[in-house]
C-alpha cells in the first residue's frame, strides 16, 4: 500500500477519526462539569479515566454511523495512533506532576500534549485539518497558562474545540469530501 492508500483506508474505516474527536471532546466537557461539582482532582481524574474510554466508545459510535472501524491488516499506519500515545503519557505525567504544585496547570498541559498528538493524525488520516486541531488545542493550552485562566477553562476549551472539529469532520465525511488532503 502507498501512504495515500493507507491514509484512505484509515479515513474510511474510522470516518476520518471524527467519532474519536467527538468522544474526546465530550470527555473534556464532562471533566469540566464534574470539576464544577467535585473540584479540581475530580475533574482531573474524570479526564484521565474518561480518556481510557475514548477509543472503545469511538469504535462503537463509528460502527453505528456505518463505518467498519477496521483498517486493513497490512496497513502500515496501524500502529501510529498507538505509538503516539507516548506523547499522551508524557503529558499525563507532566500534568499530574505539575498539578501537585498548581492544579490550574493540569488542563493547559493536557491541551498542549493532546494537541501535539493530533498533529500526527494528519499522517494517519491524510487530513491537514488535523494540524489545525492540534495547533488550536496547543494555542488554547498556551493561552490558559499565559493568562492564568481559571482551572476549568482549559477543560471546556478542549471540549468545545474538539466537538466543533468533530462536527466539521462528520460533515466532510457525509459529503464525501476528503478535507484538506495532501
Amino acid at each position: 500500500m502507498t501512504l495515500q492508500e493507507m491514509q484512505r483506508d484509515m479515513d474510511r474505516a474510522y470516518g476520518a477519526g471524527a467519532t474519536g474527536v467527538l468522544v474526546s471532546g465530550l470527555v473534556w466537557c464532562l471533566a469540566g462539569a464534574t470539576g464544577l461539582v467535585g473540584g479540581a482532582w475530580t475533574a482531573m481524574l474524570t479526564l484521565f479515566f474518561g480518556g481510557m474510554l475514548i477509543f472503545p466508545l469511538s469504535v462503537v459510535l463509528a460502527r453505528a454511523m456505518g463505518h467498519s472501524a477496521r483498517h486493513a491488516s497490512d496497513n502500515g499506519l496501524r500502529h501510529l495512533a498507538l505509538e503516539s500515545l507516548a506523547l499522551l503519557f508524557a503529558g499525563l505525567f507532566l500534568a499530574f506532576s505539575m498539578a501537585l504544585r498548581e492544579p490550574a496547570f493540569f488542563f493547559p498541559i493536557m491541551l498542549l500534549a493532546i494537541g501535539a498528538r493530533y498533529l500526527l493524525f494528519q499522517t494517519l488520516y491524510g487530513r491537514r485539518s488535523y494540524w489545525c486541531l492540534g495547533a488550536l488545542l496547543m494555542l488554547a493550552g498556551a493561552l490558559c497558562l499565559a493568562l492564568e485562566a481559571p482551572m476549568l477553562t482549559g477543560a471546556f476549551a478542549g471540549g468545545v474545540i474538539e466537538i466543533g472539529f468533530a462536527l466539521v469532520l462528520m460533515r466532510q465525511v457525509r459529503a464525501g469530501a476528503g478535507g484538506l488532503r495532501q
